[in-house]
Protein backbone atom coordinates (compact mmCIF):
# COMPACT_ATOMS: atom_id res chain seq x y z
CA UNK A 1 0.00 0.00 0.00
CA UNK A 2 1.15 3.52 -0.74
CA UNK A 3 -0.04 7.12 -0.83
CA UNK A 4 -1.05 7.65 -4.45
CA UNK A 5 -0.97 11.43 -4.86
CA UNK A 6 -0.49 14.75 -3.11
CA UNK A 7 2.15 15.94 -0.64
CA UNK A 8 2.92 12.42 0.59
CA UNK A 9 2.88 10.73 -2.81
CA UNK A 10 4.78 7.45 -2.90
CA UNK A 11 5.01 6.94 0.87
CA UNK A 12 4.62 3.28 1.82
CA UNK A 13 1.96 2.41 4.38
CA UNK A 14 2.00 -0.55 6.74
CA UNK A 15 -0.91 -2.98 6.83
CA UNK A 16 -2.58 -3.97 10.09
CA UNK A 17 -1.02 -7.23 11.37
CA UNK A 18 -3.20 -10.32 11.06
CA UNK A 19 -6.38 -10.88 9.08
CA UNK A 20 -8.82 -8.70 11.04
CA UNK A 21 -8.91 -5.84 8.49
CA UNK A 22 -9.39 -5.62 4.72
CA UNK A 23 -7.33 -2.73 3.33
CA UNK A 24 -8.68 -0.73 0.40
CA UNK A 25 -6.59 -1.58 -2.65
CA UNK A 26 -4.62 1.18 -4.36
CA UNK A 27 -6.79 0.75 -7.47
CA UNK A 28 -10.03 1.31 -5.54
CA UNK A 29 -8.51 4.14 -3.52
CA UNK A 30 -7.42 5.97 -6.66
CA UNK A 31 -10.88 5.49 -8.18
CA UNK A 32 -12.55 6.88 -5.04
CA UNK A 33 -10.46 10.05 -5.06
CA UNK A 34 -10.97 10.56 -8.77
CA UNK A 35 -14.71 10.57 -8.04
CA UNK A 36 -14.72 12.90 -5.03
CA UNK A 37 -11.68 15.12 -5.67
CA UNK A 38 -9.11 14.47 -6.71
CA UNK A 39 -7.77 17.31 -4.51
CA UNK A 40 -9.27 19.40 -1.71
CA UNK A 41 -9.01 22.87 -0.27
CA UNK A 42 -9.28 22.22 3.43
CA UNK A 43 -12.20 20.78 5.39
CA UNK A 44 -12.37 17.93 7.90
CA UNK A 45 -12.48 14.21 7.22
CA UNK A 46 -13.63 11.22 9.26
CA UNK A 47 -12.19 7.77 8.59
CA UNK A 48 -14.42 5.21 10.34
CA UNK A 49 -13.22 1.59 10.44
CA UNK A 50 -9.86 3.17 9.60
CA UNK A 51 -7.78 -0.01 9.48
CA UNK A 52 -4.32 1.13 8.36
CA UNK A 53 -5.62 4.67 7.80
CA UNK A 54 -5.01 4.59 4.06
CA UNK A 55 -8.13 6.53 3.02
CA UNK A 56 -7.78 9.26 5.63
CA UNK A 57 -4.05 9.65 4.97
CA UNK A 58 -4.72 9.91 1.22
CA UNK A 59 -7.27 12.65 1.98
CA UNK A 60 -4.71 14.56 4.09
CA UNK A 61 -2.10 14.20 1.35
CA UNK A 62 -4.59 15.65 -1.15
CA UNK A 63 -5.50 18.73 0.88
CA UNK A 64 -8.06 17.85 3.56
CA UNK A 65 -6.99 19.89 6.59
CA UNK A 66 -7.68 17.43 9.42
CA UNK A 67 -8.87 13.82 9.72
CA UNK A 68 -10.27 11.89 12.67
CA UNK A 69 -9.40 8.18 12.50
CA UNK A 70 -11.56 5.65 14.35
CA UNK A 71 -11.17 1.89 14.73
CA UNK A 72 -12.17 -0.49 17.53
CA UNK A 73 -9.08 -2.69 16.93
CA UNK A 74 -6.05 -1.57 18.95
CA UNK A 75 -3.68 -3.06 16.36
CA UNK A 76 -5.31 -0.88 13.74
CA UNK A 77 -5.00 2.23 15.91
CA UNK A 78 -1.29 1.52 16.42
CA UNK A 79 -0.84 1.04 12.66
CA UNK A 80 -2.59 4.34 11.91
CA UNK A 81 -0.20 6.10 14.31
CA UNK A 82 2.83 4.56 12.59
CA UNK A 83 1.57 5.46 9.12
CA UNK A 84 0.77 9.04 10.09
CA UNK A 85 4.25 9.40 11.60
CA UNK A 86 5.85 7.98 8.44
CA UNK A 87 4.04 10.68 6.44
CA UNK A 88 4.68 13.49 8.93
CA UNK A 89 0.92 14.04 9.38
CA UNK A 90 0.49 13.46 13.14
CA UNK A 91 -0.41 17.10 13.89
CA UNK A 92 -3.30 17.03 11.40
CA UNK A 93 -4.96 13.95 12.85
CA UNK A 94 -6.88 12.61 15.83
CA UNK A 95 -6.99 8.85 16.48
CA UNK A 96 -9.51 7.02 18.65
CA UNK A 97 -10.00 3.38 19.60
CA UNK A 98 -13.79 3.30 19.57
CA UNK A 99 -16.75 1.79 17.76
CA UNK A 100 -18.32 3.70 14.89
CA UNK A 101 -21.66 4.60 16.46
CA UNK A 102 -20.06 5.99 19.60
CA UNK A 103 -17.61 7.96 17.45
CA UNK A 104 -20.48 9.51 15.47
CA UNK A 105 -22.25 10.44 18.69
CA UNK A 106 -19.06 12.03 20.07
CA UNK A 107 -18.48 13.99 16.85
CA UNK A 108 -22.04 15.35 17.00
CA UNK A 109 -21.60 16.34 20.64
CA UNK A 110 -18.49 18.34 19.63
CA UNK A 111 -20.45 20.06 16.86
CA UNK A 112 -18.13 18.71 14.16
CA UNK A 113 -19.06 18.64 10.49
CA UNK A 114 -17.09 16.92 7.77
CA UNK A 115 -16.36 17.44 4.09
CA UNK A 116 -15.92 13.68 3.67
CA UNK A 117 -16.69 10.59 5.75
CA UNK A 118 -15.15 7.25 4.77
CA UNK A 119 -17.35 4.34 5.77
CA UNK A 120 -15.83 0.88 5.36
CA UNK A 121 -17.32 -1.59 7.86
CA UNK A 122 -16.73 -5.35 7.58
CA UNK A 123 -18.81 -6.52 4.62
CA UNK A 124 -20.54 -9.31 6.53
CA UNK A 125 -21.88 -7.01 9.25
CA UNK A 126 -24.10 -4.94 6.92
CA UNK A 127 -23.98 -1.83 9.11
CA UNK A 128 -24.32 0.71 6.28
CA UNK A 129 -28.04 1.60 6.66
CA UNK A 130 -27.71 2.18 10.41
CA UNK A 131 -24.54 4.23 10.07
CA UNK A 132 -25.86 6.28 7.15
CA UNK A 133 -29.00 7.06 9.16
CA UNK A 134 -26.89 8.12 12.13
CA UNK A 135 -24.77 10.44 9.96
CA UNK A 136 -27.90 12.00 8.43
CA UNK A 137 -29.79 12.41 11.70
CA UNK A 138 -26.81 14.06 13.38
CA UNK A 139 -26.13 16.27 10.33
CA UNK A 140 -22.42 15.48 10.43
CA UNK A 141 -21.65 16.62 6.88
CA UNK A 142 -21.02 20.12 5.61
CA UNK A 143 -23.22 21.31 2.71
CA UNK A 144 -22.50 19.05 -0.30
CA UNK A 145 -20.13 16.94 1.79
CA UNK A 146 -19.92 13.26 0.89
CA UNK A 147 -20.01 9.82 2.46
CA UNK A 148 -17.86 7.23 0.70
CA UNK A 149 -19.28 3.78 1.51
CA UNK A 150 -17.18 0.76 0.55
CA UNK A 151 -19.05 -2.55 0.42
CA UNK A 152 -19.29 -5.89 -1.33
CA UNK A 153 -20.08 -5.66 -5.04
CA UNK A 154 -23.45 -7.40 -4.64
CA UNK A 155 -24.68 -5.12 -1.84
CA UNK A 156 -27.32 -2.55 -2.79
CA UNK A 157 -27.37 0.51 -0.56
CA UNK A 158 -30.47 2.75 -0.41
CA UNK A 159 -31.05 5.63 -2.84
CA UNK A 160 -31.69 8.13 -0.02
CA UNK A 161 -31.18 8.20 3.74
CA UNK A 162 -32.47 11.33 5.44
CA UNK A 163 -30.71 14.20 3.70
CA UNK A 164 -28.17 11.87 2.07
CA UNK A 165 -28.70 11.22 -1.64
CA UNK A 166 -26.90 8.51 -3.60
CA UNK A 167 -24.70 10.30 -6.11
CA UNK A 168 -22.43 7.65 -7.64
CA UNK A 169 -21.99 3.90 -7.53
CA UNK A 170 -19.17 1.88 -9.07
CA UNK A 171 -17.95 -1.71 -8.87
CA UNK A 172 -14.32 -2.87 -8.87
CA UNK A 173 -14.13 -6.67 -8.81
CA UNK A 174 -15.56 -7.84 -5.47
CA UNK A 175 -15.72 -4.26 -4.13
CA UNK A 176 -18.52 -1.75 -4.58
CA UNK A 177 -18.29 1.97 -3.82
CA UNK A 178 -21.37 4.10 -3.22
CA UNK A 179 -21.04 7.85 -2.71
CA UNK A 180 -23.70 9.95 -1.03
CA UNK A 181 -23.97 13.73 -1.01
CA UNK A 182 -25.48 15.69 1.85
CA UNK A 183 -28.38 17.85 0.68
CA UNK A 184 -30.24 17.90 3.96
CA UNK A 185 -29.91 21.43 5.30
CA UNK A 186 -30.60 23.45 2.16
CA UNK A 187 -27.48 25.59 2.56
CA UNK A 188 -25.69 26.91 -0.50
CA UNK A 189 -22.45 25.20 0.55
CA UNK A 190 -19.98 28.05 0.09
CA UNK A 191 -17.08 25.93 1.29
CA UNK A 192 -16.76 22.36 2.44
CA UNK A 193 -13.25 21.57 1.17
CA UNK A 194 -14.60 19.77 -1.89
CA UNK A 195 -14.30 21.05 -5.44
CA UNK A 196 -17.07 23.48 -6.38
CA UNK A 197 -18.12 21.38 -9.39
CA UNK A 198 -19.50 18.81 -6.97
Amino acid sequence: MRVISGTCKGRRLQAVPGMSTRPTTDKVKEAIFNMIGPYFSGGNGLDLFAGSGGLGIEALSRGIERVIFVDHDRKAVQTVRKNLAACGLEKRAEIYCNDAERALKAAAKRGLRFAVIFLDPPYKEKQWPTLLSSIAERQLLEPHGVVVAEHSAEAELPEEVGGLTRWKRETYGITGVTIYRWEGDGSDGEHCGLPREL
